[in-house]
């Protein structure tokens, strides 16, 4: 149980009022406000009046002390990955309950509402080709409040294109053939960054998203690949690490580079340098990190204040 650093004279209550946390924190209470309203420090409304829960208020200041080295969990979101899921089961499994990593699976722009929000500590981003991400990337995030404390950390490059049935592979077809050759199709969420690939790709190949008749839509990387390996589809949008986890073919289309966003304090945990220095190792498994570029891996590739 967290010790809690309030006054001996206040209040027993497990919950303080907007006033109360104002006075324990030393801040004025339109701060307060703002800081619920946004998220940012634990709170509840019950019927129209904000309540802190005392034990995690001390909580979240031990969170932010120290660059949050003394957390012991870790919560990834966005794009998913195999590698990375592969990567937290054995860095779990070592752990043996000493410290928790939790890996959500989101859209690129979900991933980072739920950063935002600090529902995740970091967040998991692709929007576009390798060559173009430097730009592309910090440009996403000024759609974002917070990007002033947040930095770009490279995880690694992966080759992405289409998922697809081995003996459509073989054939090695080009995009425009297999759009017409009269395929099962299933797309990508609407706003993902795989489907905002995809749709680049088919206007360089002088076709257009209404030239695909979709039957179905894949949420995850992993849904796509599970969709034609259960025969239901013959092509999806994917990365070559899932079509590979699943044995099935792949159309590369282009490489694109996986960035980690995260608020400046969290760079700093132990747990996040765990988990980066696990994800460029191969296990017990020699395909681990096929079809993976290593090179810029660990690198902070962008931050606000460098950038200003």
């Amino acid at each position: 149980m967290a010790t809690s650093y309030a006054n001996p004279t206040a209040s027993s209550s497990p919950y303080m009022s907007v006033r109360e946390v104002a006075k324990y924190l030393h801040l004025n209470e339109k701060k307060i406000y703002l800081l619920a309203s946004e998220g940012k420090i634990p709170a509840t409304k019950i019927t129209g009046k904000w309540l802190f829960p005392r034990e995690l208020v001390d909580q979240w200041i031990l969170n932010a002390s120290h660059g949050g080295v003394l957390t012991d969990r870790m919560i990834i979101g966005g794009c998913d990955d195999p590698l990375i899921t592969r990567t937290l089961e054995h860095l779990n499994s070592e752990l043996n309950g000493q410290a928790l990593f939790s890996y959500c699976y989101a859209s690129t722009p979900l991933g980072l509402r739920l950063l935002q929000r600090n529902k995740i500590d970091a967040c998991c981003m692709r929007w576009g080709p390798a060559p173009e991400s430097a730009i592309r990337h910090p440009a996403f995030l000024r759609r974002f409040n917070d990007r002033q404390d947040w930095i770009l950390v490279r995880a690694f490059t992966r080759a992405q294109g289409l998922i697809v049935r081995k003996e459509i592979s073989n054939a090695e077809q080009p995009l425009d053939a297999l759009v017409r050759a009269g395929h099962r199709w299933a797309l990508r969420s609407e706003g993902s960054g795989a489907q905002r690939i995809f749709a680049e790709q088919l206007g360089r190949a002088g076709l257009r998203m209404s030239d695909i008749s979709s039957a179905a839509i894949a949420a995850s990387d992993h849904e796509a690949a599970a969709l034609v390996a259960r025969g239901q589809i013959d092509i999806v949008p994917g990365a070559h690490s899932s079509a590979r986890e699943f044995g099935l073919g792949f159309v590369s289309l282009c490489h694109e580079n996986i960035d980690l966003v995260l608020p400046r304090n969290i760079y700093f945990r132990k747990l996040l340098h765990k988990f980066l220095e696990y994800l460029t190792r191969t296990p017990d498994d020699p395909a681990h990190s096929r079809g993976y570029d290593f090179a810029t891996s660990g690198r902070i590739v962008w931050s606000h204040e460098a950038n200003t």
